[in-house]
């Protein structure tokens, strides 16, 4: 669905699967994934299950961020898998993007194996690390300039990473979580 999306998987020498259907805002501005209407997820599976049946592995990682990963993988899609065929489901932790998935275990159904390994970083701890680690680095000098820390809210990056401002919960996707209510832009500046 996200451009970004294509480019990762093709930068990887993956097969990116397109399918001719229009998705309503696919990315929101940070570049993740939005949630799509139920008519969308099913037009996907129709589609998808040519494809997945003729596939010896599917990677699956449509994960919507604070929401519970869309299923693209029926159970009637795996029975049409050769025996043998694994989907490594990336969004496990967020329940799967596999009907079948079972978060944080590795099972086989109609002979074909589901991987539903969570915390897929945590397997490669040293790079995981290095990675985190250049990350934080970035931000932290995003953040800082010239000794003192810009709290810019006009930047996109500190908007959507500040948690807290003056005794207030400011973040939306925060505040949605613990029910509250969305602040006016007054309260926000």
């Amino acid at each position: 669905m996200r451009p970004a999306a294509k480019e990762q998987v093709q930068s990887l020498g993956g097969r990116f699967v397109e399918l001719p259907i229009e998705a309503a805002n696919a990315q929101d501005a940070r570049g993740y994934a939005t949630a799509q209407d139920d008519s969308f997820y099913s037009k996907q599976r129709e589609l998808l299950g040519r494809v997945v049946a003729e596939s010896d592995l599917v990677i699956t990682a449509a994960v919507i961020p604070g929401k519970k990963s869309p299923v693209l993988v029926t159970e009637e899609m795996v029975r049409h898998m050769a025996p043998g065929s694994v989907i490594l489901d990336i969004a496990a932790e967020r329940g799967g993007n596999c009907e079948l998935t079972v978060p944080g275990e590795t099972v086989v159904r109609h002979g074909v194996t589901i991987i539903g390994r969570t915390n897929v970083a945590s397997g490669v701890p040293y790079h995981a690390s290095q990675m985190y680690a250049r990350n934080i680095t970035a931000f932290l000098l995003h953040l800082v300039k010239d000794g003192k820390l810009q709290a810019n809210l006009a930047d996109d990056i500190v908007r959507d990473t500040l948690l807290t401002r003056d005794g207030e919960i400011v973040n939306q996707r925060v505040r949605e979580f613990f029910a509250l209510p969305a602040l006016t832009p007054a309260s926000t500046s």
